[in-house]
């Protein structure tokens, strides 16, 4: 894998939520990009955008204290998502050749965990099943109340969350169901992420040239 020069170095995330006082939000976020520490996280995170997967996908899955996990575009409750691109493995395994894997829908990515990135307050991860190289389009924000360094080395931190943190604080606050009336730690009301776009050369429009 040969990242590409033209890596962004900036997301945003438009996202909208009921808080936990019952008041609408509608924000923001601004994520800085670590093209250096993690470029096939960052590269997947920008392929994703620019073809509008994310858009209006939920966060499915919100604890508070810990972190909110989103990006699951294709069946929208956390079983589902794959990489954006071949990047050599196919559900977790290192193949030659993308025709070895059956379907695109079983791309993953390897792990860039180990790149000296810790989970701090208000960065962005990749979420992942348990055997390694197994991440795909889930992510999950870390509000300003959490340190979750039991996932550092395991997990692959990729940015940091520079403006708009205290908004994921107050989506991991939101009121969530138990188990029993829904999937559990699924928020009640809908979280949502709108839309990503990021920064990078193939979100130039073509009149820009001009």
């Amino acid at each position: 894998y040969t990242p590409p020069t033209d890596l962004p170095t900036e997301a945003k995330m438009r996202l909208t939520w009921t808080d936990a006082s019952g008041v609408y939000n509608d924000e923001t976020i601004t994520i800085s990009l670590n093209p250096e520490a993690a470029p096939v996280h960052t590269e997947n995170l920008h392929l994703h955008a620019v073809a509008g997967e994310y858009d209006d996908s939920p966060f499915h899955r919100v604890i508070d204290g810990f972190m909110i996990q989103g990006g699951d575009f294709e069946r929208q409750d956390g079983t589902g998502g794959y990489a954006a691109k071949w990047f050599g493995y196919c559900n977790g395994e290192a193949m030659d050749s993308s025709t070895d894997c059956s379907s695109e829908t079983l791309y993953t990515m390897p792990d860039e965990a180990d790149n000296g990135l810790i989970h701090t307050p208000c960065t962005i991860s990749m979420a992942k099943t348990s055997p390694p190289n197994t991440g795909g389009s889930q992510f999950f924000l870390i509000p300003e109340d959490s340190t979750p360094n039991w996932l550092d080395g395991v997990h692959t931190v990729f940015g940091d969350i520079t403006e708009g943190c205290e908004f994921v604080t107050s989506i991991s606050e939101v009121q969530t169901h138990d188990g029993q009336t829904g999937p559990q730690d699924s928020p009640i009301n809908p979280v949502t992420l709108v839309s990503v776009t990021t920064n990078g050369g193939e979100d130039i429009p073509w009149w820009y040239f001009w």
